[in-house]
């Protein structure tokens, strides 16, 4: 059992590396889209804010462990995390190459459910749909308030986001050019690109940082769900002392420092890997960028990213910077958006969970027919 909690703990760490390399284009096609930063520099501080935003809160972790499948009805064994583990991270790795930016988040939690879903015998009581607490929106757990609410309404609030913040720059453009001197100085094209490429900076800083507050925390609760399972069966009452730091520090509740400080290491290491495949597609085929386009966008998503971390849902980095791009590229001129492309993420999208949950799914039955569950 205790080799089995180990398994976990490494294939969620091989998840969160994958992450790492899958999702960099998230924070970085924009910035290297606008030619703000090179591939090199961009990637270096998309690594450093992910580390960054890792360490800023559990809220999303502790859904993942505790929120979305109903441990009284299934027992979420090693085996089931590790079919999860795989379901997503085989769904990752075909999107990567396919160069879709599809949703790590989503991949996990199809990947869980899955594979929850396959141990419990086809139960559909294991997974925790709507479960409200106090009435207060963030006590609602289960799949409906925490993925399926945030699922729909994240990617339209991306798009809205990104017109309104990329209409807003252009109004103050416009009244700059009527301000006259000197205030027109500013509006013109070489004052506007130039002081767009510092403040880019910010944004794609801010949008690393988003990136790690949300997805880190993900594969942060696989390992605490483990951890938790392994307490509860007594595996880690007798643990040899170099094993000593697996027992957590709190009630089950809580995510233990080292699982924080893991994650965040491994997801800003993948990241540094870089993802070049879905950078192009993110930064270069949906539609053309300028450097007020990519600030725009990057606020715009980076923003969402932040308030769902804050309330404890796992909403998808691609799906916020995706739809944000969109939205600042039809603010500009809708016939530039590129509907071969977007067509292709968007189907990305809607397979996924189903997608990482069937391959976990699949994956139960066939350890459970070899007699390994």
């Amino acid at each position: 059992m205790l080799t089995l909690v180990l398994v976990v703990i490494v294939a969620a760490l091989v998840f969160e590396f994958i992450n790492g390399f899958h999702d960099t284009a998230n924070s970085i096609a924009t910035v290297v889209a606008t030619k703000v930063l090179t591939p090199g520099q961009a990637i270096m501080l998309a690594a450093t804010t992910n580390l960054i935003g890792a360490f800023m809160g559990t809220a999303v972790a502790k859904t993942i462990a505790s929120g979305l499948v109903d441990t009284e009805v299934v027992n979420v064994t090693s085996q089931v995390l590790i079919c999860t583990l795989l379901g997503a991270i085989i769904w990752n790795l075909i999107t990567w190459w396919r160069g879709l930016p599809s949703s790590s988040s989503h991949a996990l939690i199809g990947g869980l459910c899955g594979a929850a879903f396959a141990a419990s015998q086809n139960d559909w009581a294991s997974l925790i749909w709507s479960k409200a607490g106090d009435g207060d929106w963030a006590s609602n757990k289960g799949l409906l308030w925490k993925v399926v609410v945030p699922m729909v309404t994240s990617p339209l609030a991306g798009f809205l986001l990104g017109v309104g913040i990329i209409t807003l720059l252009y109004l103050i453009i416009a009244s700059l050019m009527k301000a006259g001197r000197p205030l027109s100085r500013l509006a013109k094209p070489r004052w506007v690109n130039a002081f767009f490429g510092k403040a880019q900076l910010v944004s794609a800083a801010y949008m690393g940082f988003a990136h790690g507050r949300q997805d880190a925390q993900k594969t942060m609760g696989i390992i605490a769900l483990s951890i938790f399972g392994a307490q509860a069966a007594g595996t880690l009452d007798n643990l040899p002392a170099w094993l000593s730091f697996l027992h957590p520090d709190g009630g089950k509740d809580d995510i233990d420092s080292w699982v924080i400080a893991t994650c965040a290491l491994v997801m800003a290491a993948g990241t540094a890997a870089g993802g070049w495949r879905i950078i192009k597609t993110l930064g270069h085929k949906m539609v053309k960028l300028q450097t007020i386009d990519g600030f725009a966008a990057e606020t715009a998503s980076a923003t969402i990213l932040v308030t769902a971390a804050h309330f404890g849902m796992p909403v998808s980095t691609t799906h916020s910077i995706s739809t944000a791009i969109m939205g600042v590229g039809f603010a500009k001129n809708p016939r530039k958006l590129k509907l071969g492309v977007i067509e292709r993420i968007v189907w990305a999208w809607i397979l996924t969970i189903p997608a990482a949950g069937g391959i976990a799914y699949g994956l139960w039955r066939l350890l459970d027919a070899v007699g390994w569950s």
